[in-house]
């Protein structure tokens, strides 16, 4: 009896940096393929001074080319130095190695988050991370790395703590507990769409505020239900091979000796978090005083040219958009070092620098990563396809028939198919809003619901796309901490990943979206779903 031979083949794990490299080779062809077939679409824009639609034609822009090439080679340095998330990212890790060279991190994490139940830390990880966007996209850069670190040093798998930080930043984004920058960003491409069909349509930048503070709320909620549920047992426990080996020893203890180095240990920890405390108290006052204008010596983080506080807080120029990231920075610069001076685990400057030095080593690989994909991200914007396929959908919209809820569940589902490809909220909104304002207007449904629609169909796609910028943070942060290095977290298995969490949250956004609006409940002061 002839025994049938199974061929095994050895399955090949690429890198995400090949991968990378791979996909920006892979567009590069594709749009020599398109432009040859001169694919391009129109789109239209109000136009501020004559309050019509003037009409714009977007085309792939062919990069397979002598002129394409020679744009890749030249921009490469100036794509990679301007790459918003490298900035970002050293600036908070500076911050956060020097937290933990000094014991800070690891101090307070013991003693105040440890204590807190598992689905508690999930919840207060995934709640400030929807509330980040009020400030752009800070959570990625700050809560990633720090999400991982916390997880770490709780026991529980730092995988775990990375997918949590940016599942909440990405599937929540737009929706926090105040105004803030994607108000500014969405409300005047909305607004100059409104006036389209009535010249007296105000837009105030409070008008979707209840919505988001409590959109906030259920995604928190409905988050760490999934976290907890489906995706913490998927990844399972962390346990490096020095701490195996760790469970295999045995010592004999003086167990007097050890309580009282405990003792002594407890005693230089609680003094060095109270000298923290005292220095991030201080930051906190200088910081608020820094948004008060008028008064002496205040202000310094608005854009005082502007005459709307919003404005002077979220605007282009505003210093505190730009800042922010480098202040939470520096708090944990000042605090880490006050607590490593109140609890003697530092002895003077040198120690602080070599210390946060041997933490920095560890993540080398992620800027390899980061150059990779912001010549990818550089790459694809140039060719156009994103913003003719966006056009293509707005295009598609306008030519049905639609009202009532089938309106707002299309346009909900072509914004976030269109956000796969083009990531910028207000890039999206300037194509789509002077389709979708004017429709939903004509269906009895208010601009400042078209927002909302906006927004969720926004978030519901935004952490599920190699092209946002800040996925770069995800995926190299799981491939740091991965411990099988001969399989590294490629592009599928990242996103393999987070899919639970991207189908339910994004039925979530449906079912609240389409259920606020059956039910008609405020959207905001004076704001409501229809007009």
């Amino acid at each position: 009896m002839n025994k049938k031979r199974k061929l095994k083949f050895k399955k090949i794990y690429f890198h995400p940096i090949t991968e990378f490299l791979l996909l920006t080779l892979i567009v590069v062809i594709l749009s020599g393929i398109l432009s040859l077939l001169q694919t391009q679409a129109t789109y239209n824009t109000v136009n501020t001074a004559t309050k019509e639609l003037e009409p714009t034609l977007v085309a792939v822009e062919n990069l397979f080319s002598f002129d394409g090439l020679k744009f890749i080679i030249s921009n490469a340095a100036r794509n990679f130095l301007s790459f918003a998330p490298l900035g970002m990212l050293l600036m908070s890790l500076i911050g956060i190695t020097i937290g933990e060279g000094t014991g800070f991190i690891e101090a307070l994490t013991k003693r105040h988050l440890s204590k807190l139940p598992k689905a508690g830390l999930t919840f207060l990880v995934i709640f400030f991370a929807t509330i980040s966007s009020l400030i752009n996209e800070v959570g990625y850069t700050i809560l990633i790395p720090l999400a991982a670190l916390i997880y770490f040093m709780n026991n529980r798998n730092p995988i775990l703590g990375i997918t949590t930080a940016f599942c909440g930043v990405s599937f929540g984004y737009g929706v926090s507990i105040f105004i803030g920058s994607m108000e500014l960003s969405l409300m005047g491409y909305t607004k100059k769409a409104a006036l389209l069909i009535d010249e007296s349509a105000h837009i105030a930048l409070s008008s979707n505020l209840i919505f988001i503070i409590a959109t906030s709320m259920i995604l928190s909620i409905v988050g760490t239900i999934i976290i907890e549920k489906i995706i913490a047992p998927r990844i399972g426990k962390y346990k490096t091979d020095d701490e195996f080996a760790k469970t295999q020893q045995y010592r004999v203890i003086d167990m007097e000796e050890e309580d009282q180095k405990q003792l002594e240990r407890d005693k230089r920890e609680k003094r060095g978090l109270k000298f923290a405390l005292v220095v991030s108290i201080i930051m906190l006052v200088i910081f608020i005083y820094s948004l008060i204008p008028n008064l002496p010596f205040s202000g310094m983080l608005l854009d005082m040219k502007e005459k709307i506080y919003l404005t002077q807080l979220f605007g282009d120029n505003a210093y505190f958009i730009d800042g922010f990231t480098y202040l939470v920075s520096l708090v944990f610069v000042l605090a880490g070092i006050a607590y490593g001076i109140g609890s003697k685990s530092i002895q003077n400057d040198k120690e602080i620098i070599e210390n946060a030095s041997k933490k920095f080593a560890n993540i080398g690989s992620i800027f390899i990563l980061i150059f990779v994909v912001s010549q990818f991200i550089a790459v694809f914007r140039k060719t156009n396809m994103g913003m003719v396929l966006t056009a293509w959908l707005a295009s598609l919209l306008e030519h049905m028939k639609l009202n009532s809820i089938p309106l707002i569940l299309i346009t909900l589902l072509l914004i976030a198919v269109s956000n796969f490809f083009l990531t910028s909220s207000a890039s999206k909104w300037m194509i789509f809003s002077p389709v979708v304002v004017p429709m939903f207007m004509q269906a009895n449904i208010s601009p400042q619901f078209a927002q909302i629609v906006m927004r969720a169909g926004d978030s519901m796609t935004k952490g599920y796309t190699p092209l946002l910028a800040s996925f770069v943070i995800y995926i190299g942060y799981l491939n740091i901490y991965n411990l099988h290095k001969e399989k590294p977290y490629t592009i599928g298995e990242s996103l393999r990943m987070i899919r639970p969490y991207f189908l339910i949250i994004s039925v979530t956004w449906i079912l609240i979206v389409i259920g606020w609006y059956i039910i008609g409940l405020p959207i905001g002061p004076n704001s409501f779903p229809t007009l």
